[in-house]
């Protein structure tokens, strides 16, 4: 019998209202939502999380219903759940609340896409979300929780108010955690065919899998684009269910962004001390990290993003990270990637096309970079 529940799948979510954003926020009234969930590990129940961290005003969840996905966004109509929260089938999230389901009836395994529709029957205001999480959610009008497929309806690259799924799993179970930016996300690899690198990661482990809460823009000590890595740190990691291991991968976003607004690159010395302190708040909380080399950015295409100031500050943080002694593990994904005619840019071959990202090969090579005896699983 299952012994524990952990994390089976996670979304780190942004404020709607920040000025930055990589995608259009949006709001929704009587409408149904339905999305794609693609479970890490798989168990023989789960429950779902939803999220109004940043809403304004009180959530309205009209109904809620999960099933295994057949195709876009049709279902297998024999697999659909309701999702009740304390024992009702609708439920009130607060402003800045989160919910957590009762447990539901259907076994899951890793690799499993889950279909996941809300009906919000009323004016919800900008919506809590996750603004490039390669995936397609189908919005459609009415509620059509139990509808076998949504024909006709709105496709949008976001997911809204998600931000986990547990799943009921044995005593021991392996989590991590890949807490990070875009190159965990998955911005550059093919959408809707689970080629993250976090997905190559776990295509390539033997027990356990992990999770994925990249931010695409986030940053290590400025929250510009979410909340900064140290801010959100103990939410979106440390108190991960079943969590024994972080990877973190930051910084290209702290050397890049701050260049299209005519600022300064984040110091070396800043980066180093964030990088230091994030690990050690992870090894206090009992946990082990494992931290990436910041990977090369100098053929961006983005105005200001690749600067010598701050290709410069890479190498020097990546050296520090390399021989650094306050990490479980290093993956030396900047080594994995690069061009090695010109280390500051991509290899060809990995280049999603905009200098800046990896494209499925890309994500594949950053995976293998990984050493899976670091994991100790």
């Amino acid at each position: 019998m299952a012994g524990q529940w952990v994390a089976g799948f996670r979304s780190a979510v942004i404020s709607p209202f920040e000025q930055i954003k990589l995608a259009e926020p949006r709001g929704f009234r009587d409408e149904t939502v339905r999305q794609t969930l693609v479970l890490a590990g798989g168990g023989e129940r789960i429950r779902v999380r939803l999220t109004n961290r940043y809403g304004r005003d009180p959530l309205t969840i009209g109904a809620t219903r999960v099933a295994l996905r057949r195709a876009e966004d049709a279902i297998v109509q024999e697999t659909t759940r309701e999702v009740r929260f304390g024992g009702a089938g609708e439920v009130v999230i607060p402003p800045g609340g989160e919910v957590v389901s009762d447990p539901v009836e259907l076994a899951v395994e890793a690799g499993a896409e889950l279909a996941l529709s809300l009906h919000l029957p009323d004016e919800t205001g900008l919506a809590t979300f996750s603004h490039q999480p390669v995936e397609t959610a189908y919005v459609a009008r009415g509620n059509q929780v139990d509808a076998p497929a949504l024909p006709g309806a709105d496709e949008v690259v976001a997911r809204f108010y998600v931000s986990g799924v547990d799943v009921s799993a044995p005593d021991g179970t392996a989590i991590a955690v890949a807490f990070g930016d875009s190159w965990f996300e998955g911005v550059g690899t093919t959408i809707g065919a689970n080629q993250r690198s976090v997905d190559a990661l776990n295509a390539r482990l033997k027990r356990g899998w992990v999770v994925n809460q990249g931010i695409a823009g986030n940053r290590l000590l400025v929250g510009e684009i979410g909340e900064h890595a140290l801010a959100r740190l103990e939410r979106d990691a440390l108190s991960v269910p079943g969590v024994s291991h972080v990877l973190v991968h930051f910084g290209i976003n702290d050397l890049g962004l701050p260049g299209m607004a005519g600022e300064p690159p984040a110091t070396s010395d800043d980066l180093i001390a964030g990088f230091a302190e994030l690990a050690g708040r992870v090894r206090g909380a009992g946990l082990k990290v494992l931290v990436a080399t910041i990977g090369p950015f100098a053929g961006a295409i983005y105005p200001g993003v690749s600067t010598p100031e701050g290709l410069a500050v890479r190498r020097v943080v990546n050296e520090w990270i390399r021989v650094g002694d306050g990490f479980d593990g290093v993956f030396d994904v900047a080594r994995a990637v690069q061009n090695p005619d010109d280390p500051d840019f991509i290899h060809p071959d990995f280049d999603s096309g905009d200098g800046m990202h990896l494209n499925d090969a890309g994500a594949r090579a950053m995976a293998e970079s990984v050493n899976l005896a670091d994991l100790g699983w």
